[in-house]
């Protein structure tokens, strides 16, 4: 009888050790997703700064303000989500995973990554780049709201814990995303223009908030490579077949989304800069979904809201340091909001009264 509680508390010693490295392993992931968003944030923001698209977005640009803002911003969050589902079918083929893809996207976590992906992709996708057209920079601390509403979602949805502690720790975060974004602040008043943008911000906030939840939970279904292909190449067609020629049409110029994507499809200088964001755009979304699965909405969402970070680090050294364009330094007190970040993390994965606990016994 003795042996066999032994190996009974032996078991659930061994269980209870695998659920922590299983834990661990998903905060690893989801941060690396920030870093990843990061990436893809500065490499698109290149894109749509190179060869047609510097005409197009310039101050000598002969297009109309609705174009410039909603057609473009729609057609960059095409161009990105096709390429990074370009990479997803590539990396797919590699793994022999082509047929998965078919017989997965009827299934029913086929249709909730599908859902996931029109709220991510031509809703909080091409909200977010007609807020960084309109707004700037000030609205990615309003955009990291989302792993605020990611955590109030799952635990309205899916039941997932969010205590006290777990509250906090996500208001710290969003506290050092305000933080970091109040660097681009000049001291100028908010216009209409800027106003709009940051109304704008809000909405991609919510779609990621909700897709967070709804990715991590159809990914925690099916094979992540398999959620991401159908996530990237949803998005990605979306945009290009529905969302750009209906922007197009409220326009007045039903032919421009046309015209305007072939052109962007033949500049080279910005494609390639395109297939670059595509590929960190694949890893961000990919590891985004697969940490919430792992640890949770509340932590994973808020490990991936570090790209309020990430991003304008990345933009500093891909934009500024290679690139060599002027203004994408990073202020001081990016570094503070990033410990300050840090510690929002930490408090929601775990309570630091148990640091003391362990010491003592």
């Amino acid at each position: 009888m003795g042996a066999t509680n032994q190996q009974n508390a032996l078991a659930l010693e061994a269980k209870k050790k695998l659920t922590a490295d299983f834990f661990k392993k998903g905060i690893t992931v989801a941060i690396l997703s920030g870093m990843s968003y990061g990436m893809y944030s500065a490499f698109v923001n290149a894109a749509m700064g190179k060869g047609v698209w510097a005409d197009w977005l310039g101050e000598n640009t002969v297009l109309s303000t609705f174009i410039t803002v909603y057609v473009l911003g729609a057609l960059g969050s095409a161009l990105n989500d096709t390429m990074s589902a370009i990479w997803a079918w590539i990396f797919a083929a590699r793994s022999g995973k082509i047929g998965d893809f078919f017989r997965c996207i009827n299934s029913k976590p086929g249709r909730i990554m599908i859902l996931a992906a029109i709220i991510g992709g031509p809703i909080a996708g091409t909200a977010y780049i007609v807020a960084l057209q309109t707004a700037g920079s000030i609205i990615i601390p309003i955009t990291a709201l989302c792993p605020a509403i990611g955590a109030i979602l799952g635990r309205i949805i899916f039941k997932q814990e969010l205590n006290a502690r777990m509250c906090l720790g996500v208001a710290t975060c969003v506290l050092a995303s305000i933080l970091i974004g109040s660097t681009s602040m000049t001291g100028g008043a908010i216009d209409s223009t800027m106003l709009f943008g940051m109304l704008v911000a809000l909405v991609a906030a919510f779609g990621w908030g909700l897709e967070g939840v709804v990715g991590g939970f159809g990914t925690s279904l099916i094979d992540v490579e398999i959620g991401i292909m159908i996530r990237q190449t949803v998005s990605g067609l979306v945009n290009l077949i529905i969302l750009v020629p209906l922007l197009s049409l409220l326009s007045g110029n039903a032919l421009a989304g046309v015209s305007l994507t072939f052109k962007a499809l033949a500049d080279m200088p910005s494609m390639l800069f395109f297939l670059i964001s595509g590929f960190f755009a694949l890893f961000a979304f990919s590891l985004w979904y697969k940490g919430n699965s792992m640890c949770g909405a509340a932590l994973g969402m808020a490990c991936n809201g570090a790209y309020s970070f990430w991003g304008p680090l990345f933009c500093y050294l891909v934009l500024g340091v290679m690139l060599k364009q002027p203004g994408w330094d990073v202020h001081p007190i990016v570094w503070v909001g990033a410990i300050v970040m840090s510690f929002g993390i930490l408090l929601i994965a775990v309570n630091p009264l148990d640091f003391f606990k362990k010491k003592e016994a």
